[in-house]
This record gives structure tokens, sequence and C-alpha cells, in this order.
């Protein structure tokens, strides 16, 4: 999987642990246009000590213990799979742990999402590497030099797309940086550009595919206001869809590069709107034409407005009437 386009939904934990809530997110973001689901998989004792504390954004409940809570089995897992295989989508999940990358390797994952906060887990990323899996990285808050040593431990793996993102929560628009997302581009020419959003709108995320990103993560909820720690920095099915729409007509653009050095397809509406060269008023046989003859008038059937240095100082065969279309066949 080296996407050439892609639109993620993040579901992340929104799902606040209830396993028929992770099923209607996935078939929601499925009818919404999402081509892959996004999860986290949390093993709460191999990746985060009890007294950890908790962002700023969200101190509903301790993380040690809302990591435990929110957490699937393995049989719910291949369930969540097959319901996003049912509904066409993709299933990604992104690992937090050494642990977290065995359990999803042994249910079969596709692919890796690398979240912001481990890509200074040197160790993690090796061990994704080693799979041969394509690889989503996320460049959050690591600064060049630490997305420099991630992508050289990942160069080994399968296909990799490395993310601009921004771990702000929610990201107001001053802090997007798509022109870090364009650097990477020039920085890390084999991997595939993308952009995972953390704004509240659609505007970054639009604007990251016009400037070249070919993979779109957004976070995706019911509604923002369903508990946990990401609902509320999250979009909604209805924007969602306009999101993915409007993502699919950018790419659609840049995909169809228009030949401007041709106009065939457009030969109908030159005749319609263009300007042909017209008399102004009869004009008897053997005039000599000057710019006072002539008018500039539709339709563009005739000789064109921009060849009239082609007919001044040209005599006319014959009389011709006012607001005759002037052709070559008339001149001499």
């Amino acid at each position: 999987m080296k996407p050439k386009q892609m639109i993620i939904a993040e579901i992340g934990s929104v799902h606040d642990g209830s396993f028929g809530n992770a099923c209607k997110l996935i078939e929601a973001a499925a009818q919404c246009g999402a081509d892959a689901v996004k999860f986290q998989t949390h093993i709460a004792e191999a990746e985060t000590l009890p007294q950890a504390p908790a962002p700023a954004y969200f101190q509903g409940e301790p993380r040690f213990s809302y990591f435990q809570r929110t957490a699937f089995s393995e049989t719910q897992y291949r369930a969540l799979m097959t319901v996003a295989r049912e509904n066409k989508v993709l299933f990604l999940s992104s690992p937090f742990s050494l642990e977290a990358v065995d359990f999803l390797e042994n249910i079969g994952m596709a692919a890796y999402k690398i979240p912001s906060g481990e890509v200074t887990n040197l160790p993690l990323l090796e061990k994704i590497a080693s799979t041969g899996k394509p690889v989503l990285l996320s460049s959050g808050m690591a600064d060049w030099d630490e997305m420099d040593r991630a992508v050289n431990a990942l160069q080994n793996g399968g296909p990799l797309t490395v993310m601009q993102c921004s771990s702000r929560y929610p990201c107001p628009p001053e802090k997007v940086g798509l022109n870090v997302m364009l650097e990477m581009g020039r920085r890390y020419p084999e991997a595939v550009m993308g952009y995972s959003d953390h704004t509240l709108g659609l505007a970054a995320p639009v604007a990251a595919a016009a400037l070249g990103a070919r993979v779109i993560e957004k976070h995706f909820t019911f509604s923002r206001l369903m508990y946990g720690s990401d609902a509320r920095h999250s979009m909604e099915p209805a924007e969602f869809s306009q999101l993915t729409a409007a993502l699919r007509e950018v790419w659609s653009i840049l995909d169809h590069p228009v030949d401007k050095s041709r106009s065939d397809e457009y030969a109908e509406m030159k005749r319609i709107f263009e300007k042909s060269i017209v008399l102004a008023a009869a004009i008897p046989a053997g005039t000599i034409l000057t710019r006072a003859h002539l008018q500039f008038k539709k339709p563009g059937d005739g000789i064109r407005a921009d060849r009239v240095a082609s007919v001044l100082g040209k005599k006319t065969t014959k009389p011709l009437p006012a607001q005759h279309t002037l052709t070559y066949e008339d001149l001499e």
C-alpha cells in the first residue's frame, strides 16, 4: 500500500470503549467517503506508567485507566476489521508500544500509522520497519533532526508516507505549517507527502491536497459532544462528507492538467463569444480599408479581431454592405 490518494477517518478512541460505537463509526466513515479508518492500539501496562500526566485538553480520567477501559480484545479487533472490509475501507491502527505491534501483527494489520509521540521511539520504529508493511509517519511535535532519524529508521521497511501534523488540539490556522509539508516533500523525495489535520474546519486539509498531499487524515466523530480525548476536536459526519467531496474534487483537478496549447474543445465557444471584423458602413469596390471602416463584433466566425493588421491597407474587390463580416475573399 503506497497510496496514490487516501482519506483517513481517525476514529482513535472516540468510541470510548464501546464496541458497538466503534462498528457504527466505521460504517459512518465509509458512508462519508473515507478510504480508511484508523484506530489506536493502547496496551496501558506496556506504554505508560500509572502516574503519567494527562494532556491539558483531556483531564476527564487518568490516562492509564482510560487506556485500559477503552481497549478492545483481539476478537473485537478482528470483528472491527471485518466491519471495515464489508464497508470497503482499509483498517489501520496506531501502535503505542512494542507489544501493540505484536498484537497488530497477530491480527494481520496491513499498514501502520506512527503517531506523533512515537517519532523518537526508535525501537518501535525499527520493529515496525521489520514487518515490511507500509508506514504513515506523523511529524507532530518532532523537529527536523528527530524526523531525519525516524525516516532513516524506517527506510528499510515498506513504502513510507510522511505527514505534516501540528500537535495542537485544536490547531489554529497559523500553526498548520503547510510549508513544513512542502519541505518534507523536498527532504524525503522517496516518501508520499501527506497531512494529518487537527484544525476544526476543512480549509487546511483542502489546501494541503492542493499543494500536493496525497494522504489526508482527519479526526472523525458522531458528535463533538461525545466524551473522550478527541471528540471535541473531530469532524462530524455531515462535515466529513463535505471534506471528502472537496478533496476528491481537488485531486481530480490536479490529476487532469489542461493543455493550454490547444483550444479545439472551445471551438464552438470561441465562435459564439469572440469578435470578428465587420464593416461599420457600406463601402464601394476598390475601397482601401482603414481603421475607421472597421468594427469588432460577435460572432467569431469571420476574420478574428486579433488579425486586424492583416486587412488594414487592403483593397475591397466588390461593394460591401454595412455590418458585413469581412472575409479574405472580399480583399485583394
